[in-house]
């Protein structure tokens, strides 16, 4: 007889990895079909999941794909958390450029003083 393979559910799973803060919302993100197993649209939180299964979801403005390395017995600390999933997310450089003054942004010192002196010459 084959030994049984452990399972936990997607949303208590998610939970305890600490991708979402509360369970509920973890099951909101999958009941709204956000997460995907292993490709597939997941819509129910019971839906099983086990080691090796690839999940992806949205978190933020990224999008997250993790491999399920291990079950969690609990919602542990975040150093206990992040030993249950491998993260195969694409690193991103998340830092938004300064907007120059072409109509948009703060315009520089420089250019506020440009401005000051049109501003002035028109009201001669």
């Amino acid at each position: 007889m084959p030994e049984a393979v452990a399972k936990i559910r997607i949303d208590k799973w998610l939970w305890q990895a600490r991708f979402f803060k509360t369970r509920t919302l973890a099951a909101k993100q999958v009941s709204a079909g956000h997460v995907r197993l292993n490709g597939q649209k997941v819509h129910k939180p019971a839906q099983n999941v086990s080691v090796g299964n690839v999940l992806s979801f949205a978190q933020g403005s990224q999008i997250r794909q993790v491999r399920i390395e291990a079950l969690g017995e609990r919602r542990g600390p975040a150093p206990e958390a992040q030993g249950l999933y491998f993260d195969m997310t694409e690193k991103q450089d998340n830092v938004p450029r300064n907007p120059r003054y072409e109509g948009k942004g703060r315009p520089d010192k420089k250019e506020r003083r440009a401005l000051d002196l049109t501003r002035r010459l028109d009201t001669l």
